[in-house]
């Protein structure tokens, strides 16, 4: 019995191997054949729904993505690509606020796994642009409200001054000096209203000092220098053992989470939806 699994076990491996050669050579069709096989042979390898899902993900069929991504965390809850691929299938089908909780776990997963950069940026990629959209939809709607709500405003203001100026024969000119004064007044607390939804620049601690993109991961090294926890690893790992800014020695093993700059960013998100863009 314990050989047949073995065997069985040999068998899905080498058509995993399979499945990853027809993916690379965009034979997708071929790709979920071999992953299909190797499920039928070892159903709960979690690696096999996932690698089907992506190819299902190809050839844009959001069911099967969706179907194959659920059952890969079914079996490993802390599945980075099964988490990924299903918050892809919410968005796909206008899910955004399920599809972004599901791009969030798999950031947290990915990072907390240590995954290679390039997969965290390709999740961080889809998660600023589903928060970024989910921050215009909302912003379209605020300035829309504030715009009608100022309309109003400046309307109930123009009636005022035409009754003002009619009760007031002889003093015309103090009710448009003081109807002046109230614009410029509505003026600024209109503009104060809109400052979360206008885009500014991102201030200068939140930035990575080698990128000057916003932080997502921020580590701080020894010398007290915040990087970008993917840059500055990829930095490391080219046997570039030392600090970019201070020069100083720094090994992979020193640097630690700047918890309170990940706060700030998290709360300036929060805030300002812009700086989620991607562009």
């Amino acid at each position: 019995m314990a050989s047949r699994v073995s065997t069985a076990a040999k068998q899905a491996e080498q058509l995993k191997k399979d499945g990853n050669s027809c993916f690379k050579k965009e034979r997708f069709g071929a790709a979920i054949d071999a992953y299909t096989e190797a499920i039928t042979l070892c159903p709960n390898v979690p690696v096999y729904w996932t690698n089907r899902a992506i190819c299902h993900h190809k050839r844009n069929d959001w069911a099967r993505v969706e179907e194959d991504s659920r059952r890969a965390i079914q079996l490993d809850h802390n599945s980075v690509k099964g988490h990924y691929m299903l918050g892809l299938a919410f968005l796909q089908r206008g899910e955004n606020t399920e599809g972004i909780k599901e791009l969030e776990r798999a950031l947290d997963l990915g990072r907390a796994a240590n995954e290679n950069s390039d997969s965290i940026e390709l999740i961080w990629q889809e998660f600023a642009k589903a928060k970024y959209q989910e921050w215009e939809l909302e912003s379209t709607k605020r300035m829309w409200n504030l715009q009608t709500l100022k309309e109003a405003c400046e309307f109930a203001l123009e009636e005022k001054l035409f009754l003002d100026t009619c009760s007031m024969e002889g003093f015309s000119d103090e009710a448009t000096i003081a109807h002046s004064a109230q614009f410029e007044l509505l003026r600024k607390v209109f503009t104060k209203a809109a400052e979360d939804d206008t885009a500014t620049e991102v201030p200068d601690y939140l930035r990575c000092s080698i990128t000057f993109d916003i932080f997502r991961d921020p580590v701080i090294t020894p010398s007290g220098v915040t990087y970008e926890r993917a840059v500055i690893l990829d930095h490391l790992r080219r046997g570039k053992n030392f600090d970019p800014i201070t020069r100083k020695p720094l090994y992979e093993s020193e640097l630690i989470p700047n918890l309170a700059i990940k706060a700030a960013v998290q709360a300036f998100l929060e805030k300002h939806g812009w700086a989620y863009t991607t562009d």
